[in-house]
């Protein structure tokens, strides 16, 4: 609904598919959907204006007039598949369409991306509408994601140290290396000893927290500490305990009902790896070494063999051409086959942003049906432009969903300083534009390998001009950290029922402290846990993972102010509500007294 100056009233209503038009903006190809317009007063007419993307082409625009029902309200039903063939020529894709209504002798256009409010499309702009494959599939999760930074998360004590490699035996206290200034060049080659052994020692635990799937950070062949300098797709790095301890972590895991996800890195290799060799570590087969190599083509050389194309500028880490078809048909039938077959399900794809339609295309086939491809996308991926392209992700079928850091930011926001309008862009409005199973399967998460640890982001406010220097030292004063204690679990409360699946990066709920990467990849404080975050995470976890309908259930939001967010989910007749206290004080909220920073979940 929409209030203007002279007082009218619009509304959109529900489709004829079952979803509520006001509430989301993306139906498979086929759907029949019915638009209504509802008014206060007594509308003349009103038409839908729709339009095709046009991003890299020509835009092609319809307008419809609606029907006008006995009870003054106008309706429009469309099959989405002839809808997106007449005007892109494809079954799917991307459009935005406004509403034309005449009243009296004014003629209004009403648009804007507010759920179940309509505003005028000339300041606010239109709504979006996506169109997906029928197709698609993916059954959603019950429990959360734990994201392990193998390296920092236990060590066995089976494994060794790579040649080339130190390993800093004080797990306690150690620093992680760091470069004199962000983003300066560092070897990684300092090791903890983290392995998955001593992952394989710890299920227990992590299935303790209510845990669905483990998500590894890269456990390839590879010079550094972090692996994402792959050196042989097809091996498991040894200090890791090679392929036979992921073969057992796949198994063991299943036993306690967990799945395995990997992190693919395949925008780009090391330089030292098998495939560039520029190390000479690998014979002479090296796209490095010689033209003929049968890797050269997977790399842009602009002035053979020392200038070529790397990731960001950086020379270790050589791009490789993902629209090459070698490459495609070495990670889809050959890499993803191999791991599938030890029992790895899922893949959450490094730099999605940078691979090109037709590997992320290639790669959504060669996964089973029931896996998971989260690609590394920080923005909308709705209507994502990166190099100049607007991405298909969803409307070609590419990934199943994505990570979610618009969500972390606009909860962070909102916590620290009572931004409301990120938080309800963040979350109606995506779940708006996002497929329903895209929303479902989101990655959310309060921080990852690439961001400060979210208590440090709660309890301390004053370390972004520190030198790596100094932040390696800095801890939170006792004050803060209680403070910021409080602050994680509400927003940790608040994932764990919004749509899409938790996501815990290792450590938090034990109460790890760090800044900037790499500060925030310190090792897991076994025997020094924060026992009440710890007790807090695996309460919320356990109720996510047994609350099934949480998994898929549908999203509104009651109210939303700086003091408390309040929200409901609803399936098949089921409801909860969720209250969330956003002061340092107690809070009546909707009848029920949170403590603060507080929560509390109410069924029916």
């Amino acid at each position: 609904m929409a209030y203007f100056e002279d007082k009218m009233i619009f509304s959109e209503g529900k489709a004829a598919c079952g979803a509520d038009v006001s509430l989301h903006g993306a139906f498979r190809s086929g759907d029949t959907v019915t638009f209504t317009l509802s008014s206060a007063v007594r509308a003349v007419s009103a038409a839908m204006r729709i339009h095709s993307d046009g991003y890299e082409g020509e835009v092609k625009r319809v307008r419809l007039e609606m029907k006008r029902e006995e009870d003054g309200t106008f309706s429009l039903t469309l099959d989405t598949e002839e809808l997106s063939r007449s005007l892109c020529g494809r079954k799917t894709g991307l459009f935005y369409y406004d509403y034309e209504v005449t009243v009296f002798d004014r003629v209004l256009h009403l648009g804007g991306e507010e759920v179940k409010v309509l505003l005028d499309s000339g300041e606010y702009g239109e709504r979006q509408l996506l169109i997906y494959p029928a197709e698609t599939k993916a059954p959603p999760k019950h429990g959360i994601v734990y994201h392990v930074f193998v390296d920092r998360f236990c060590k066995s004590g089976r494994c060794s140290v790579r040649e080339g490699g130190v390993l800093n035996e004080d797990w306690d206290g150690g620093i992680p290396q760091f470069a004199d200034v962000p983003g300066g060049e560092v070897a990684n080659n300092v090791f903890f000893g983290g392995d998955l052994y001593g992952i394989i020692e710890k299920l227990p635990y992590i299935a303790s927290l209510g845990t669905a799937i483990i998500y590894l950070s890269p456990v390839f062949e590879a010079a550094s500490n972090h692996k994402y300098d792959t050196a042989d797709y097809l091996t498991v790095d040894s200090a890791f305990g090679g392929d036979e301890a992921l073969r057992e972590l796949t198994e063991k895991a299943a036993e306690l009902g967990i799945d395995v996800m990997l992190d693919g890195v395949f925008n780009h290799t090391g330089s030292d790896s098998i495939y560039f060799n520029k190390e000479g570590r690998y014979g002479n087969t090296g796209a490095y070494n010689s033209t003929g190599s049968p890797y050269y083509r997977w790399y842009n050389f602009k002035n053979y063999p020392d200038e070529y194309e790397c990731w960001w500028g950086v020379k270790i880490l050589p791009r490789v051409d993902s629209t090459n078809e070698t490459y495609r048909s070495f990670i889809t039938r050959e890499v993803v086959p191999k791991w599938t077959r030890l029992g790895v399900k899922h893949w959450r794809l490094d730099v999605a942003d940078e691979l090109s339609d037709a590997f992320l295309s290639d790669l959504a086939d060669s996964v089973p049906e029931d896996s998971l491809v989260i690609g590394e996308v920080w923005e909308d991926a709705s209507d994502k432009v990166s190099y100049g392209r607007r991405r298909r992700y969803f409307t070609d079928g590419q990934l199943t969903s994505v990570m979610n850091y618009p969500l972390r930011s606009a909860i962070i926001s909102y916590i620290l300083h009572g931004d409301t309008e990120s938080l309800r862009h963040a979350t109606e409005g995506l779940y708006r534009r996002y497929p329903k199973h895209v929303s479902d399967n989101l990655l959310n998460f309060l921080g990852t390998h690439d961001t400060e640890r979210a208590l440090t982001v709660f309890g301390d406010d004053d370390y972004f001009a520190l030198s790596n220097a100094e932040l390696s030292t800095r801890r939170m004063t006792d004050e803060g950290r209680a403070a910021a204690k409080k602050k994680l679990l509400e927003a940790y409360a608040m994932i764990t029922a919004l749509p899409g699946i938790p996501c815990v990066f290792y450590g938090d709920e034990a109460g790890l402290e760090g800044y900037r990467d790499p500060f925030c990849r310190m090792p897991f404080p076994w025997g020094r846990e924060d026992a009440e975050l710890t007790e807090k995470y695996r309460e919320l976890g356990n109720f996510r993972k047994n609350e099934e309908m949480l998994a898929d259930a549908d999203f509104e939001i009651v109210s939303l102010t700086e003091e408390s967010f309040v929200f409901t989910r609803r399936r098949d007749g089921e409801k909860l509500t969720a209250y969330i206290n956003n002061t340092d004080a107690e809070l009546n909220c909707g009848g029920h007294v949170l403590a603060p920073r507080g929560w509390k979940f109410v069924k029916g």
